[in-house]
């Protein structure tokens, strides 16, 4: 076991390694705990959120220790992103009518074939290429809504969801358009065997028997052969239908197929929906946090998600997604409207409610970044995220207000 100590702050020096933390990871930019301090950059963001941390003493192997770390402030300022093409605001008067529209023709696609319709592959593609288009031109605006959920809804809105989680996820991946379409088209279709399991099973609020579990886990089977039946179907979603709910482990269903045997678009669908799934109020179960949903995937990755695409998605979503609600060390609670892909502690933050709690005449917009140029007081750092509905503030319902964002 290696040799600790606890360190200040202000004692750390550039080549240490931090392996603790005074306080939960949640309350940090760092995903994990255990990372390199590369640059004097590290140190002062580290002292930003702690008063003390343990350093191991005799740690050699920094540099293969820190090409998988996903917590790092120094990794997640140097990767190489995808600059958005026009402004968060611009996306979001675009989209907003697109985004209505794909949920209403998922709803309409899933309940012709539930009525015993055949599935149009074209249909979907219309919903996944207008999804595509938006991710590109930036995915915060597509993400922000893809958080407004109707829960009488949810296989539905899950599967768009999916989607648009998918191909925000390939594109930080460095995936090409064509992929990006493929996979979308995936996400879209990969719950479609639900049409298929009765309804009161898919939406039991209780815990399932063995018989429900059992008709609910076959969905993988009617969604592969829906789509096989289908017409203008990618081949790719068949095997994602069928494998989406495989584990690395090889303790998943219907196949218990081993890691290898797994495809790349079935590993990456997996991830996406167990995290979708997890940040949805459930009838048997309320959302959890974004950072709560994280965490899970960093605990099971190796086991039921590949290792190195966990660390990566972890890495898509950050530390506060567009639609996060945020309370800031101040008092005031707002909704991240913008990720930082720099300095991922520091998003755009739409304010709602002042230090009271209570609401503010106008809405302001924070740009938290400006917390380290120095020109925002320091109690406007994010002190935590909490649940859509904290504090009475729905995201459905400020849309419906009109919150579209402008500058």
């Amino acid at each position: 076991m290696a040799k600790t100590v606890k360190v200040h702050v202000s004692d750390l020096r550039v080549g240490m390694f931090v392996s603790k933390l005074d306080r939960d990871w949640l309350d940090t930019p760092f995903i994990m705990q255990g990372f390199l301090l590369e640059q004097r950059e590290d140190i002062d963001i580290v002292s930003e959120f702690c008063e003390y941390v343990w350093v191991d003493v005799d740690h050699r192997d920094s540099g293969s220790m820190h090409s998988s770390n996903i917590g790092s402030a120094t990794q997640a300022r140097q990767r190489n992103f995808a600059e958005p093409s026009v402004s968060v605001e611009e996306e979001h008067r675009k989209t907003y009518q697109t985004f209505r529209e794909a949920r209403s023709i998922t709803r309409t696609l899933l309940d012709d074939i539930r009525l015993g319709g055949a599935l149009n592959g074209d249909t979907a593609r219309d919903v996944v290429n207008d999804c595509v288009q938006s991710v590109i031109r930036h995915p915060d605006a597509l993400l922000w809504m893809a958080k407004i959920r109707e829960e009488r809804e949810y296989t539905a809105e899950h599967c768009l969801n999916v989607c648009i989680l998918a191909i925000a996820f390939g594109r930080q991946l460095g995936m090409d358009e064509a992929d990006l379409h493929n996979l979308g088209f995936c996400g879209l279709l990969h719950d479609v065997g639900k049409v298929r399991v009765p309804r009161e099973v898919v939406d039991k609020p209780a815990r399932l028997t063995t018989k429900e579990m059992r008709m609910m886990m076959a969905h993988t089977v009617h969604g592969r052969n829906l789509l096989i039946s289908g017409k203008n179907i990618y081949s790719g979603a068949i095997d994602v239908a069928y494998s989406h709910h495989e584990r690395i482990d090889g303790e998943g269903y219907p196949r218990k197929l081993p890691g290898k045997g797994i495809s790349r678009f079935s590993r990456i669908i997996s991830l996406v929906d167990a995290y979708d799934a997890m940040t949805a109020d459930r009838c048997y179960a309320p959302a959890k946090t974004s950072t709560e949903a994280l965490k899970i995937i960093y605990n099971e990755r190796g086991k039921q998600f590949d290792e190195e695409l966990a660390v990566k998605f972890i890495e898509t979503i950050g530390l506060y997604p567009a639609g996060s609600l945020v309370e800031l060390y101040s008092g005031e609670v707002g909704i991240v409207i913008e990720s930082n892909t720099r300095f991922r502690h520091l998003p755009r933050v739409i304010l709602l409610l002042d230090s009271e709690k209570q609401p503010l005449q106008k809405e302001l917009v924070k740009d938290l970044v400006n917390i380290e140029k120095g020109e925002l007081p320091r109690k406007y750092l994010i002190k935590q995220v909490w649940r859509d509905g904290s504090f009475d503030i729905r995201l459905r319902d400020y849309q419906k207000k009109g919150l579209i964002l402008k500058r």
